[in-house]
């Protein structure tokens, strides 16, 4: 790993088990902006012309009939 990065999960760690009450929401709350700015992209990519392609070739995906946003 990344000198930097190494440092990050340290200080994590470290976060974490000084609040050991407080870390969950923090961590809850990041994952959960994530998942929000991966669905507001798919609906921003999917409004382009294109975007159903582009999406199916971004993440490789064969079976449009499993994906609802696709169909």
């Amino acid at each position: 790993m990344r000198e930097g990065h190494i440092e990050q999960v340290e200080r994590w760690a470290l976060f974490v088990k000084e609040n050991p009450t407080k870390w969950k929401k923090i961590h809850t709350d990041f994952i959960d902006a994530l998942f929000e700015k991966h669905d507001s992209f798919r609906e921003k990519l999917l409004q382009m012309p294109n975007g159903k392609e582009k999406l199916q070739k971004l993440y490789n995906i064969k079976n449009k009939e499993g994906y609802n946003w696709l169909k």
